[in-house]
């Protein structure tokens, strides 16, 4: 009866270890962006009612390209070209929308890097990582 209880105890106290790496594996930021026009601010990979979201930090700062878009490479070398950064606003009667934030399409599994990439130019503005590259979690 007490080996059964230690070993229920034993086995409620890796459950709640596992639960803890879990949830804090659902929140992770990058180190800062580095490269030829994106120097700065960092993205946090979250989890937001079951769908893997990017978000650029506050002090993220928009590079002045012509049309820069979010792009994540997997660990395997995989390049994923996403949304566009900067949505223009037609007849420029409102401010252009930046897209600070993303929500990851099922078929990116993990995330080795996050790059600023302008189309236009056919080149990679700024890249992070994160300390190791990151299973995407979400409900499929």
């Amino acid at each position: 009866m007490i080996r059964r209880a230690s070993r229920i105890t034993a086995l409620s106290v890796a459950g709640l270890a596992f639960m803890a790496t879990l949830a804090s594996a659902q929140n992770k930021t990058s180190k800062t962006f580095s490269g030829a026009k994106v120097n700065g601010g960092t993205v946090t990979y979250s989890l937001k009612d079951g769908t893997a979201v990017l978000t650029l930090s506050d002090d993220f700062k928009v590079p002045d390209t012509p049309d820069p878009h979010w792009q994540v490479v997997d660990s395997k070398g995989a390049v994923f070209t996403l949304q566009r950064l900067v949505v223009k606003n037609p007849g420029g009667l409102a401010k252009d929308r930046i897209n600070t934030s993303i929500a990851l399409p099922a078929y990116v599994r993990d995330i080795a890097k996050v790059q600023i990439y302008c189309a236009w130019a056919d080149a990679v503005l700024g890249e992070t990582t994160f300390d190791a590259p990151l299973m995407v979690m979400m409900n499929r």
